[in-house]
């Protein structure tokens, strides 16, 4: 049998670190090209969702003195979150990962990154579609049409978004080889992480930890990818709070699903930590129910800033000191 492994970007603090990623049989959803034209770029997004994990099979991990391994899950997947007294300096760190099926079985081994913080005073959580990425969640026919129409390579940003991002990211830190940490958790599925990484890096984009959605494996899954209950955005971005609870948080997402209610839950529970919340507006005009959720969340004395171009976001930060003015 065949076998594969897909990796995703980790995380560690001074006492646990977290890797994660699946098993397949034959191919990983990663090993599909997607800056291909016309229909073999189509093809090649719909076989990414044509995929079948490895149930149960023994992994193992390998990260400096460390040796751990566990078995994947039913849906392939795979995570160790491992307590450690290892002595890391902040900034990526590489791991491995390999896997045997048999004694007759060559095996596989794969690397991955992991994320060490540098000290800082913020950190960044963003939503993805619609966010930064043109995605047009709110008509799921143009979104089918546009991330199968579409490589990697004519997708789209929105205007001056990178340069917000950059500006966050390089907050506090100008100049010095260090940056401020970025995670970006979404309900696009694990099957489009390569497709976001190969995105992000042609956009220039901060490099962040991906946490998105179960994976899928089939194509009628595939047609109703990005939707769904949104309630393991809030679990995953909780986590992460909880993981690095002394940093100070700015979330940032669009009216288009539900990130104004998971935020202003996540802000209720974590009162100290979030400075900041950003919705992008994706239609003609703003919605009333996000303006009185936003507002709620202002008297939890978190700044608030409901925008359509990424200036106006800008200008915000700007205003409340969280990136330097020009």
């Amino acid at each position: 049998m065949k076998l594969d492994l897909q990796l995703y970007r980790g995380y560690a603090n001074d006492d646990e670190l977290v890797v994660f990623g699946h098993a397949f049989k034959s191919w990983a959803p990663d090993k599909y090209q997607i800056d291909r034209k016309g229909f073999k770029h189509a093809f090649a997004v719909l076989h990414m969702f044509r995929i079948s994990p490895l149930k149960n099979v023994e992994v193992f991990l390998h990260f400096k003195d460390l040796k751990i391994r566990t078995r994947t899950m039913d849906d392939g997947y795979f995570r160790f979150n491992i307590p450690h007294n290892l002595n890391l300096d902040s900034g990526w760190h590489t791991y491995e990962v390999s896997c045997k099926l048999g004694e007759k079985d060559y095996g596989i081994v794969e690397k991955g990154e992991l994320l060490k913080p540098f000290e800082s005073n913020l950190s960044i959580i963003s939503d993805i579609d619609d966010t930064f990425l043109i995605s047009h969640s709110g008509n799921i026919f143009k979104k089918l049409f546009v991330m199968l129409a579409r490589n990697v390579n004519r997708r789209k940003t929105f205007k001056d978004v990178v340069r917000h991002y950059q500006a966050l990211s390089s907050s506090g830190h100008e100049g010095n080889g260090t940056h401020n940490s970025f995670f970006y958790v979404s309900s696009s599925e694990y099957n489009l992480y390569d497709f976001i990484i190969q995105f992000s890096k042609l956009q220039k984009l901060p490099k962040a930890v991906l946490k998105l959605k179960d994976i899928k494996t089939g194509i009628t899954d595939f047609l109703g990818t990005g939707g769904g209950n949104h309630d393991h955005k809030f679990v995953k971005i909780k986590d992460l709070i909880a993981f690095y609870p002394k940093q100070q948080y700015v979330l940032l997402g669009d009216d288009s699903q539900k990130d104004a209610y998971i935020y202003e839950r996540i802000c209720k529970m974590f009162p100290l930590n979030v400075k900041a919340v950003y919705l992008r507006q994706t239609g003609s005009s703003k919605k009333s129910k996000i303006d009185r959720t936003l507002t709620n969340i202002e008297r939890l004395d978190v700044a608030t800033c409901y925008f359509k171009q990424s200036s106006e976001a800008i200008n915000h930060s700007r205003k409340i000191g969280i990136i330097a003015s020009e």
